[in-house]
C-alpha cells in the first residue's frame, strides 16, 4: 500500500502528497481492504462452505446454494447503502465507517466460530446466511462513505488518482483471501484444514479490525461535510432528497446501469473465472490460486494507473472502453481458458454428444431429495460436461446416451465409466496446461475492471451534490455492481446446469457489460474537474 502511495504522491505540477492526505488514504484504503478481505473469503472457500453448511445429498446444488450464499451478501448491500448513507450525509463522513468497518468485523468472525451443519443442522444453514447479510450491509456503507471521504480530501487534479487507490482494495482484498487460504492449505494436511483450518481466515480477520479501527478513530472529519455542517446546509433527509428531484434520480439511473456493467466485468474476473477453472476444467484449486493470484498482483498497480489517466484524459473514455472489450471477448476468453487448461477436455466436447432424456427435471437449489434427471444434470455439470435435453415418452425411465452408450437411472458409477470410455479427462493434466496463456487470459479480465473501476470512484463523487453524495452514490452502485456482480457466478452456472452448456451462462456478463456501454456512450457526462463543495 506504500508503494501505491509513493506512485501517486507526485503529480504534474511536482508538488507532492501531504502528510495529511497521506494519512488519509493510507487510513481509508487500510480500512476498505480489510472489509474486502472479510467479505471476499467466503469467495475462496465457497466449495469448502458448501460442504459444510447445506444439506448432504447433491454436491452440485450445495455448490450452488453456496454461491447464492455469497451473492446474498451483495443483495443486501443496497439496503446498507440506505441506511449508512443516510447517516453518513446527516452525521458526518468519518463515524459513518467506523461503524461500517466493526460491524463487518464482527461478522466475519462470527464465521469462524460458527457450528457447521453436522454438529447443529439446519441452523448452522440460517447462522451462515445471516453472518452473511450482515457482512452485506457493513459493505453497503463501506464503499460510499471511504469513496466521498478521500475524494473530499483530494485536490481536484489528483482526485482520480487519489480515489483509485481505494479501488485496489477490492483486488487486493481478494488477493489476500488467495493467499491466506493457500498458505494454510500448503502447512496443513487435508483433514487438519477440512476440520479446524478453514476457520483460521475467518478468524484472522479479529486481528486486522483492530489496526484499522485504530487507524480509522484517528481520522477528521472531511474538510467538505464540516463547511456543510458549520454553514448548517446538511440534508436532513438525504434519501427523500437523493430520489425526489428528477436530475439527481436521472444520475443515480445512469450509475446504476453503468455500475452493472462493472459487476458484470467484476463478477466475471474476479470469482466465476476461478470457479470455471476449477469446478469445470478441473483444473487444481492450488493452481488455479496461483494463476489468478499472479494475474492480480500484476494488475493492482494499474488501477491507479488508469485514475490517474482518468485525471489526464476524463474518466468517460476509459471506462467506455472496458465495456466494449468486455462485451466483445468475455465468450472467446473462456473459450481459450478450456481450450488452454484442458485441450483434452476441448476435445471430447467437441466430438461426444451427450442426451439427457427424461420427464422429471425440476432442479431445486436447496432441496436434499431431488429427481433422477436432477442428479444426473448436476453430476453431469460438476463433472464438467455439457449435455443436450430430451423430454421421455410417458413412463420412461431417465436415460442418459453417451456416444451410443446408453446408462438408464442415476448411477455414477456407470455414467463415469462411459464418460471414460467415450475419452472424458477425469482431471486437467498438469504437464499439458499452458500457463502463460492461461495467466494472459486472466489477466486480461481483471486488466478490464482496472480500467473501469479505478476512475468510477472518483466518476460517482462528482456525479452527485455534496448535501447528499453518500447516500446518492452509495445505493445505485450497490445495487448494480452488487447485485450483477455478487450473483453472477450463481446465475451463469444455474443457466449452465439448465441449459447443459459450459458458455451459455456468459451471456449474461455480456449483455449487461453492452448495454452499460451503450447507456455511457449515449448518457455518461464527463465530470473530470467538478467542484465537489458545490
Amino acid at each position: 500500500m506504500t508503494e501505491m502511495l509513493q506512485q501517486i504522491s507526485v503529480t504534474r505540477s511536482g508538488s507532492a502528497m501531504t502528510a495529511e492526505e497521506r494519512k488519509v488514504v493510507l487510513a481509508s484504503s487500510f480500512g476498505a481492504l480489510l472489509e474486502w478481505y472479510d467479505f471476499y473469503i467466503y469467495a475462496a472457500l465457497a466449495v469448502q462452505l458448501g460442504n459444510l453448511f447445506f444439506p448432504k445429498g447433491n454436491e452440485t446444488a450445495a455448490f450452488l446454494a453456496s454461491l447464492a450464499t455469497f451473492g446474498a451478501g451483495f443483495l443486501v448491500r443496497p439496503i446498507g447503502a440506505l441506511v449508512f448513507g443516510r447517516l453518513g450525509d446527516m452525521v458526518g463522513r468519518k463515524k459513518t465507517f467506523l461503524v461500517t468497518i466493526l460491524l463487518m468485523g464482527i461478522a466475519t468472525v462470527g464465521v469462524g466460530a460458527l457450528p457447521t451443519y453436522d454438529q447443529i443442522g439446519i441452523a448452522a444453514t440460517y447462522g451462515l446466511v445471516t453472518l452473511r447479510l450482515l457482512q452485506g450491509l457493513a459493505l453497503g456503507g463501506e464503499v460510499g462513505g471511504a469513496v466521498t471521504y478521500v475524494a473530499e480530501h483530494s485536490p481536484v487534479d489528483r482526485r482520480g488518482a487519489y480515489t483509485s487507490s481505494l479501488q485496489t482494495t477490492a483486488t487486493l482484498g481478494l488477493l489476500s483471501s488467495i493467499i491466506v487460504v493457500y498458505f494454510l492449505k500448503v502447512v496443513l494436511s487435508d483433514v487438519q484444514f477440512r476440520e479446524w483450518g478453514w476457520r483460521m481466515p475467518f478468524l484472522f480477520s479479529l486481528l486486522m479490525l483492530i489496526i484499522s479501527v485504530y487507524f480509522r478513530a484517528k481520522l477528521q472529519e472531511s474538510p467538505t461535510f464540516r463547511k456543510m455542517k458549520a454553514a448548517g446546509t446538511t440534508s436532513k433527509a438525504p434519501v427523500v432528497e437523493s430520489f425526489a428531484h428528477a436530475t439527481n434520480l436521472k444520475c443515480i439511473v445512469l450509475l446504476f446501469i453503468i455500475a452493472a456493467g462493472l459487476g458484470a466485468i467484476f463478477g466475471t474476473g474476479h470469482f466465476y473465472s476461478m470457479f470455471f477453472l476449477n469446478k469445470t476444467l478441473k483444473v487444481p484449486i492450488e493452481e488455479v490460486q496461483l494463476l489468478i493470484g499472479l494475474a492480480l498482483v500484476v494488475v493492482t498497480p494499474l488501477y491507479i494507473g488508469f485514475g490517474w489517466l482518468s485525471d489526464r484524459i476524463g474518466r468517460k473514455p476509459i471506462m467506455i472502453a472496458a465495456c466494449l472489450l468486455a462485451t466483445v471477448t468475455i465468450q472467446p476468453i473462456f473459450k481459450g481458458l478450456t481450450h488452454y487448461a484442458n485441450p483434452a477436455l476441448e476435445r471430447f466436447l467437441e466430438s461426444t454428444d451427450i442426451v439427457v432424456s427424461a420427464r422429471d427435471c425440476h432442479f431445486r437449489l436447496f432441496a436434499e431429495a431431488t429427481t433422477e434427471c436432477d442428479k444426473v444434470t448436476g453430476y453431469l455439470t460438476d463433472l464438467g460436461v455439457q449435455y443436450r435435453s430430451t423430454e421421455a415418452a410417458q413412463g420412461q425411465p431417465t436415460t442418459t446416451r453417451i456416444s451410443g452408450r446408453v446408462v438408464e437411472g442415476f448411477n455414477p458409477d456407470a455414467l463415469k465409466q462411459a464418460l471414460v470410455s467415450a475419452g472424458w479427462p477425469q482431471v486437467a493434466d498438469l504437464s499439458r496446461i499452458n500457463r502463460p496463456a492461461v495467466f494472459g487470459l486472466l489477466f486480461v479480465l481483471v486488466l478490464y475492471l482496472a480500467m473501469v473501476y479505478g476512475p468510477m470512484a472518483a466518476f460517482m463523487v462528482e456525479l452527485f451534490p455534496a448535501r447528499i453524495r453518500y447516500t446518492s452514490l452509495s445505493f445505485p452502485f450497490h445495487i448494480g455492481a452488487g447485485w450483477v456482480g455478487g450473483m453472477l457466478s450463481f446465475v451463469v452456472s444455474a443457466m449452465n446446469v439448465f441449459t447443459g452448456s459450459l458458455y451459455y451462462g456468459l451471456w449474461y456478463p455480456v449483455v449487461v457489460s453492452g448495454l452499460a456501454f451503450f447507456v455511457a456512450v449515449c448518457f455518461m457526462p464527463e465530470t473530470r474537474g467538478r467542484d465537489l463543495d458545490s
